[in-house]
């Protein structure tokens, strides 16, 4: 495959200038998101912006030229691999540059799509009515007519689009599904969770999704040689994983959240918090946070555990 062309920017900037004279790096993957008002495009554009892409909504089209020149202008290993603009006819005149600026990316060697959201003129006229804001082309007219101007001015767009997705059968949720599927890649998929221990006596984490109480475990904080040690040495994570139920709960714990992580995920909740309490958050719950989530890493979640109230008195 031969190499990309450089991306040429404007004489007169001194951030471009100084950026076209830096390394050309790996091109950056680009999607320009598209279609007709009311179909979607906010929502598409913040499914992107959770995945990680860097998202620029209503940019006129000349500027994308520019902007990918930036990402791929600089030191290695910085700048945002993977842009998702929201370019539609809110850019008025300029929205009329889309076509030949998306042939020239692609010509540079660019992985550049285009995702084209569709409605129904019914199911837009009803959108509209319920947010009370007039379509952006309708003028002194009715929506309807602002509809079909637009509708004229997409047709060609339409038909080149990688990807067109009908949403007026869908609601928010399942078109942040189909968004998902059709540019996620397996690491997009993936929870992300939390497990936090803590100490009652110092409050619930506000941002718990599950609170797990382990004071029904015997507590190390009563013999002596453990008490000044956390659920994180040896001698107290032993005491405490080596008392009678202690690992039996662990694995049917995490045995009973798998149908929820995984539901979860199909609802586009893509991050959760488990809290697990015992009465000062040093000892039982610190030993019992650190094996749940050495069981989820084993099953492939993503896990990260933290000790909200170690080291407090």
């Amino acid at each position: 495959m031969s190499e990309p062309s450089p991306i040429t920017v404007p004489a007169g900037i001194p951030a471009l200038e100084a950026a076209a004279e830096a390394p050309v790096l790996e091109q950056p993957e680009v999607l320009v998101i598209t279609g007709m008002s009311g179909a979607g495009r906010t929502r598409a554009a913040a499914v992107l912006e959770d995945l990680g892409w860097y998202v620029v909504d209503n940019l006129p089209a000349q500027m994308l030229t520019h902007l990918v020149g930036m990402l791929t202008s600089g030191p290695v290993g910085t700048g945002a691999r993977r842009l998702a603009a929201v370019i539609d006819v809110r850019g008025r005149e300029y929205f009329a540059a889309l076509t030949g600026v998306i042939d020239h990316l692609q010509g540079t060697g660019v992985e550049l799509r285009v995702l084209f959201l569709d409605a129904s003129d019914e199911v837009l006229v009803r959108r509209f009515e319920q947010v009370r804001r007039p379509h952006p082309l309708q003028a002194d007219g009715r929506i309807l007519d602002g509809i079909a101007r637009e509708r004229a001015l997409l047709a060609e767009l339409r038909e080149r689009a990688d990807t067109v997705i009908d949403t007026s059968d869908l609601n928010v949720h399942d078109l942040a599904r189909v968004v998902r599927a059709g540019v996620a890649s397996p690491a997009d998929e993936v929870l992300h969770l939390s497990v936090v221990s803590f100490g009652f006596k110092y409050g619930i984490p506000l941002d718990a999704d599950h609170v797990v109480d382990v004071r029904f475990l015997s507590n190390p904080y009563w013999i002596t040689e453990l008490r000044h040690l956390s659920g994180r040495d040896a001698p107290v994570r032993d005491y405490v994983l080596g008392l009678p139920g202690a690992t039996t709960f662990v694995e049917r714990y995490v045995d009973a959240l798998e149908p929820v992580l995984a539901g979860y995920v199909h609802e586009e909740k893509r991050y959760a918090t488990i809290a697990v309490g015992c009465t000062g958050g040093k000892h039982r719950s610190v030993a019992i946070s650190e094996a749940i989530g050495a069981r989820l890493r084993e099953r492939g979640h993503r896990v990260q555990v933290t000790a909200r109230d170690l080291g407090k008195e």
